[in-house]
């Protein structure tokens, strides 16, 4: 709305043929109320949608790490990480063991030599302790004698001639016997098919169903 000032002048100069204006001509305006048909917003920063974008993005990666550390402790407790094989515990000297004393607890491996530089002798033992976890797991013992002179009690009970590789099971019968190197997969093989060694993995596969 023009003021009345504007329209005063305005009017004046309605001819075209009038002179020319002077001044300046200067507009004044009044203030006319607006009325919201809604309320009127309250100014709202321009990064709070980011912020909470920023927010909603980090809860969701929080919770997939969180997930997955989940999973991860599941899969650890459902297989167990095993303590290493100690070598001690798994090669017993021959003077200091008397075979008796493992009957129905262990499946003892003795090897024999007439020296411990027998090239048969440390190829065998080469092969045995690459693959100890695989023979604990069966329970197995080794058992060294490379003093013939010593007459320890696995040798009289055996009585081998020079190299010999003998393992019994644990009732103290001779599941095999052999004057050469054996691979741990041909000893694990014929150890398998010992009935009381396939009731064991059927007893532990039937423990973990449970």
């Amino acid at each position: 709305m023009m003021s009345k000032a504007v329209s005063a002048v305005v009017a004046s100069h309605g001819d075209h043929d009038a002179a020319p204006l002077t001044k300046p001509l200067t507009l004044k305006f009044s203030r006319v109320p607006v009325t919201w048909p809604f309320a009127k917003p309250r100014g709202l920063p321009i990064f709070a949608g980011m912020k909470t974008c920023l927010t909603l993005a980090l809860a969701l990666g929080l919770a997939s790490a969180a997930s997955g550390v989940s999973a991860q402790s599941a899969g650890s407790s459902a297989a167990p990480i095993q303590a290493p094989v100690q070598t001690e515990e798994m090669i017993l000297d021959a003077a200091e063991v008397d075979l008796n004393d493992l009957l129905w607890l262990k499946r003892p491996l003795v090897v024999f030599a007439d020296s411990p530089a027998d090239p048969r002798y440390v190829q065998q033992m080469q092969l045995l302790t690459e693959r100890l976890d695989v023979l604990d797991e069966r329970d197995v013992v080794i058992v060294t004698d490379t003093d013939p002179d010593a007459r320890s009690q696995p040798r009289r009970q055996l009585r081998p001639r020079g190299f010999m590789t003998v393992v019994l099971a644990k009732d103290g019968s001779v599941v095999l016997r052999k004057p050469e190197p054996w691979a741990v997969r041909e000893l694990t093989r014929n150890i398998d098919k010992l009935p009381l060694r396939q009731q064991e993995v059927r007893d532990r596969r039937d423990a973990l169903r449970q």
